[in-house]
């Protein structure tokens, strides 16, 4: 199975709902992280963005950021009661204010505040309950001691990106700290960080033979093709696909436009966008340069016009 990661600022609802329309191969998709409070209530704009009948794509699983139980027991069974039979926590988030809060990856260096987080919630929660989490915050030994805290009750599996939080997104992945938790983990575990290509999730499906479940999140921004590579081993001719990116790109800014206002707003989205979509590009970063001169609207339209007209 081929998830969609959690990519704050991008994977978002119409994200989504758009990416099964032109790329195949994702299974499933784990929502960016909404915060919990004890103020949610039901009718919760945050709340609303996950109503069925907004969410028609890759089927999705709500991601919640909480260090207080019963804050997230509420959003939890709020999620369920609209039809998410299951909800994850966030323990890998490595956001310099994230973690200063205590959330995300700040909780993998406090396992007796995981240990407690888990005893309130799993017996009060309706949703079945996955997380995804780091190895640690400083030091990469730290999920060691947490993966016994998880055995002790019935999560849904976990999700690992073996990095620190330390190391946001740069330095290596440690692979063989990964093994470990495969080894002492009762529970399924998906692998999540840096597969890029078919050939590096061959590698590492060769080397940890158990895990037939990958988490891909910037490599899929990048290369929407990717999960169709992986699972189907079909590859269409290149202008073809920039054809299908162009396409899915119109209809992205189509529909960020709808809800977007203000000139820049829907410039600055689609930027965000194309720092990742902009790899797939021969001569990318010259095309994200000319992208990131753009300021507003119009001015924005002309630019990627004549970016894939040059393409095509």
């Amino acid at each position: 199975m081929i998830y969609l990661a959690p990519v704050q600022g991008i994977t978002d609802r119409i994200y989504r709902n758009l990416f099964p329309v032109y790329f195949k191969g994702v299974d499933v998709a784990i929502a960016p992280f909404i915060s919990s409070s004890k103020k949610m209530k039901a009718e919760n704009s945050l709340l609303r963005e996950f109503y069925p009948d907004q969410n028609t794509g890759i089927p999705t699983i709500p991601q919640i950021m909480s260090s207080q139980p019963d804050d997230f027991i509420l959003f939890a069974n709020a999620l369920y009661k609209i039809g998410y039979g299951t909800v994850n926590w966030n323990l890998g988030c490595p956001f310099p204010m994230v973690v200063k809060k205590g959330r995300g990856a700040g909780m993998l260096c406090y396992p007796d505040r995981i240990a407690s987080f888990l005893e309130k919630t799993m017996p009060a929660i309706k949703p079945k309950l996955s997380i995804k989490l780091r190895i640690g915050l400083k030091y990469p030994d730290e999920v060691l001691q947490i993966i016994p805290i998880f055995n002790q009750y019935p999560l849904e599996e976990l999700i690992i990106h073996p990095r620190t939080g330390e190391q946001m997104y740069e330095g290596k992945v440690d692979l063989d700290i990964f093994e470990q938790c495969l080894n002492f983990s009762k529970h399924r575990v998906v692998y999540n960080g840096d597969i890029d290509s078919l050939e590096k999730l061959e590698m590492l499906s060769k080397r940890f033979g158990s895990v037939d479940r990958w988490m891909i999140g910037r490599g899929l921004i990048a290369n929407p093709f990717l999960a169709e590579k992986i699972k189907f081993n079909t590859e269409k001719p290149y202008d073809e696909k920039v054809k299908i990116m162009r396409t899915f790109h119109d209809n992205l800014f189509d529909e960020y436009l709808k809800i977007l206002s203000g000139p820049s707003h829907i410039t600055n989205k689609m930027k965000e966008i194309w720092t990742y979509m902009g790899d797939f590009f021969e001569n990318g970063e010259k095309i994200k340069k000319k992208i990131n001169k753009t300021h507003h609207r119009d001015n924005y339209v002309d630019v990627v016009n004549k970016v894939f007209d040059e393409l095509t």
